[in-house]
C-alpha cells in the first residue's frame, strides 16, 4: 500500500515534537480536520468566498506539517481556486479531498500506534 504521508516529514516532525507530543498532534488533527471540511462545504453552501479559502488554507497548512502531500495539495488547490471561476467543479474537489484526508488521518493513527 502507498504512504499517503511523507515519512521523513512524519519523521522531522516527531523527531523535533517527541513522540509524545506529536501523539496529541494527530489527536487535534483528527478532531479538526472533519471540522474544517464542514467549515468548507458550509462556506460553499452560502457561496462565502473568504471564509472557503481560510477553511482551505486551515487545512493545507495542518496537513503539510505531517506530510500529507495529496491532502495539502488540495487544499492548495481549493484555496487558490476558491469558489470561482466554476462554482461546479467544487463539491467534486471536494469529496476527492475527504477521501484523501480520511486515508492520511487513518495512517497518521496507525504511525502513531506504531
Amino acid at each position: 500500500m502507498e504512504s499517503v504521508i511523507d515519512e521523513a516529514v512524519y519523521a522531522d516532525l516527531r523527531d523535533t515534537t517527541g513522540a509524545e507530543f506529536l501523539g496529541e498532534l494527530i489527536d487535534t488533527f483528527v478532531e479538526e480536520g472533519p471540522r474544517m471540511l464542514q467549515e468548507l462545504h458550509a462556506a460553499l453552501a452560502e457561496a462565502d468566498v473568504e471564509r472557503f479559502r481560510r477553511a482551505a488554507h486551515s487545512l493545507k497548512s495542518n496537513s503539510k506539517t505531517f506530510g500529507a502531500v495529496k491532502v495539502a495539495l488540495l487544499a492548495r488547490e481549493l484555496e487558490l481556486g476558491g469558489l470561482k471561476p466554476d462554482v461546479t467543479r467544487v463539491p467534486a474537489a471536494l469529496a476527492v479531498l475527504e477521501v484523501e484526508y480520511a486515508c492520511a488521518a487513518a495512517q497518521l493513527k496507525r504511525m502513531r500506534n506504531g
